[in-house]
Order: structure tokens, then C-alpha cells, then sequence
């Protein structure tokens, strides 16, 4: 995988196929990394590299990504990775596809450049709804995991950055309002668990002016339907 680094951020990505592009925010929670596609019920990895410019990504600190942790870490922090990735790659415009964790990094790409994004596909996208601890869980096992590696990080800069993660509302890192007024077309495929909850999906399909819900896009009858809409879909926001 080749290495972008931005200041003390080292982003390592893969890029499959040709044609217009689509960035990839993998699902995996606070692991999110490229490798997690292979478990996803379908691969856009495969699925689109035929006809897109795929990028998958592994976010800091997942995968083979590395970044200091402070406790002014959030959302924020990966929106703008992401974005430099874009950057650093000659992206102006391009497609975003995100599963789980995923579907928040979209919307905060969304969020801090707007222009930059013809449509986006969400996954199963994670939300707030009875689930907190779940997160806090999932947010302190990942933290041991790399607490070793980050001297820097006190126990309170690790609450921080997770309270800035996963204390919002709704989707955590954007709000209601700006999904109202977001016009950027949007494919949601719902999502039907703890970490995913089918409260979210509907949701952003019904406050986002161009969102479309998929129900049911994962069992194995129907993958191969789920992947002609996501192609379809794609094709039709694709700019000329």
C-alpha cells in the first residue's frame, strides 16, 4: 500500500481501477482500515474497479495508518485526513462510499467539502440510538489496544477523544440540520443491529432531500441486485 504523510499523519491507501473516482471509508468502527471489505457482504474493492477509480483508505491508527493521539481528536480529525488524502491524490471531484463508521465519515467529508462530492453511498451507518455503551465498549478496547504506542496520550486526552466521538447525537458527528440541507445525492443501505441501528438509516433517508433507503441489500438472494443498484447509482451521479 503506498504511504501518504501529512505532518506527523502517515495514511496508507490502495487504489484499484480507472475513471472517476470513489474513496472507500472502510467499516470496522474505530479500526476502520482497507481490509475490512474482504468482510463486508459484498467488496467495492471488486465490485466497482472495473469502472471507478477506487481508493480504500486505513484511518489513523487502524491498519497500517499512524498518528499521535490527543484529546482534541475527533471527527474533525478524520474529515480533514481524509480530505488531504483527496489532496494529495489530485481529487476534485469523486464519489464517496462508507460502511458503518463509514457512513459518518461520509457525511463529514459532506460536511467540510461539500463540493467536492457527487454522490454518496452509506452502508449500514452507525448511530445513536440505546447503544452508548456499546461505543464507549468498542472505542476502550480498540484504545488498549494502541495505548502502548502513544505515550503522548493521558488517560484523560483518551476521554476526551472519545467523548468527541461518540457523545453526539444522531450520527455523532453531524447534525439533523445539516442532513436536511445537504443535497448531495444519497444511497443509504440500511442497517438492522446494535452498532447499526435501522432508526439511523431511516432517518437520514428522511431528512436528506436525495437519499434513497435500501431495506434489504446483504442476504446472499439479493448481493448481486444490491451491487447493480449501487453501480446504477453511481453511474447516474457520475459527472459527463
Amino acid at each position: 500500500m503506498p504511504i501518504f504523510e501529512r505532518g506527523n499523519v502517515a495514511l496508507h491507501y490502495l487504489e484499484r481501477g480507472e475513471g472517476f473516482p470513489v474513496l472507500l471509508l472502510a467499516p470496522g468502527g474505530m479500526r476502520s482500515a482497507a481490509g475490512f471489505w474482504k468482510n463486508s457482504p459484498w467488496n467495492p474493492m471488486e465490485a466497482l474497479s472495473d469502472r471507478y477509480r477506487v481508493i480504500a483508505m486505513d484511518q489513523r491508527n487502524a491498519g497500517r495508518s499512524r498518528a499521535p493521539v490527543s484529546g482534541d481528536d475527533g471527527w474533525h480529525s478524520y474529515a480533514a485526513d481524509q480530505v488531504a488524502l483527496l489532496d494529495h491524490l489530485g481529487i476534485d471531484h469523486c464519489h464517496l462510499l462508507g460502511g458503518c463508521i463509514g457512513g459518518p465519515y461520509c457525511l463529514g467529508v459532506l460536511q467540510a467539502a461539500p463540493s467536492r462530492v457527487a454522490s454518496a453511498v452509506l452502508q449500514q451507518p452507525i448511530g445513536a440510538h440505546e447503544n452508548r455503551q456499546a461505543f464507549y465498549e468498542m472505542f476502550d478496547s480498540w484504545a488498549e489496544e494502541i495505548a502502548a504506542d502513544h505515550p503522548e496520550a493521558s488517560e484523560a486526552d483518551w476521554r476526551a477523544f472519545r467523548s468527541r466521538m461518540y457523545d453526539g447525537d444522531f450520527v455523532f458527528n453531524v447534525d439533523r440540520d445539516f442532513v436536511r440541507a445537504c443535497e448531495t445525492p444519497m444511497l443509504v443501505l440500511m442497517g438492522d443491529d446494535l452498532y447499526h441501528p435501522q432508526t439511523t438509516s431511516r432517518e437520514i433517508a428522511e431528512l436528506a432531500p436525495k437519499a434513497e433507503l435500501v431495506e434489504r441489500w446483504k442476504d446472499d438472494e439479493v448481493i448481486a441486485e444490491t451491487v447493480s443498484r449501487v453501480r446504477a447509482f453511481l453511474e447516474a451521479h457520475t459527472p459527463a
